[in-house]
């Protein structure tokens, strides 16, 4: 009798987390027959998800149609300054990190809770002033404008630190026994044995920055070096009728992140755990 109320409860549960998986999932559906639809038969009643005649106009034209800001130019600037963002925020936070959890220096515990302090301070709120520096330094319009304050993540320092903290301490006895210098156990050291974190933190870094909408936008003025997300912003503007046109752009830009995500999904997860773990 027991038995069966827990198979019970088990097939009730597997059936409720199924049909919320699928309502979730049903918009993006959506996205993929709309995509493939030419324009007449997008709004037909009832909805169909699978169109009579399949049709790949929308992603034909998505690469063609004149738009202020080139589809195919933006595409591979989000790609430059996703890399470059992720390549920037990871060395600089992981070299911090190193610092802050191994080298015993003055006031290091202040400086690290000065830096968990910033991690409340809303990203909006230091926009402007972000602006205002690199403007004073000729730097917007430019992709080293886009990248540059992103050299600072308290999030992922805190996150690395914690996670450097936990490695045993005879790896770096050992190594300093055999003469490496800092910069040789943190490139023989500390990366090898945080690499779960890092690439965590590098599937998410490189997500966001290429979702990121608003610091681009405050920042690029000239087309030619707009990311994707104003790209979209620009198609939405000037072809917002045209659903499937949309539409073809929105699963253009999601496929690398999804590539990302697989590549990284091994990494992803086991970092997560590792890092819920220690905390």
């Amino acid at each position: 009798m027991v038995r069966s109320a827990r198979a019970f409860k088990t097939a009730l549960f597997y059936v409720v987390i199924s049909l919320i998986a699928l309502v979730m999932i049903l918009p993006f559906l959506w996205m993929i027959s709309t995509s493939l639809k030419e324009a007449e038969a997008v709004m037909v009643l009832p909805i169909r998800w699978i169109p009579e005649k399949i049709s790949l106009k929308a992603y034909r034209d998505l690469f063609t149609i004149s738009t202020i800001i080139p589809f195919h130019r933006a595409t591979l600037n989000s790609l430059i300054v996703s890399l470059l963002t992720t390549f920037v925020t990871l060395t600089s936070s992981s070299m911090a990190a190193f610092a802050l959890a191994k080298f015993d220096f003055r006031r290091r515990d202040q400086i690290l809770m000065l830096f968990v302090a910033t991690m409340m301070v809303p990203q909006a709120v230091t926009m402007i002033p972000n602006y205002l520096v690199l403007r004073t330094l000729r730097l917007p319009n430019t992709f080293i404008g886009l990248v540059l304050p992103m050299i600072y993540n308290a999030w992922a320092l805190f996150l690395l630190r914690q996670n450097i903290m936990a490695i045993p301490e005879p790896y770096f006895e050992a190594a300093i026994v055999d003469g490496a210098g800092p910069f040789t156990i943190y490139r023989h050291v500390v990366l090898p044995l945080a690499k779960p974190i890092i690439a965590s933190l590098a599937v998410i870094t490189f997500m966001g920055t290429w979702n990121d909408y608003l610091w681009p936008l405050i920042m690029i003025s000239d087309p030619n070096k707009a990311t994707l997300t104003l790209a979209l912003g620009n198609l939405n503007s000037r072809w917002g009728q045209h659903w499937e046109l949309l539409m073809a752009g929105d699963l253009v830009s999601m496929l690398p992140v999804v590539l990302v995500y697989i590549l990284g999904q091994k990494y992803f997860e086991s970092g997560i755990s590792v890092g819920g773990l220690k905390s």
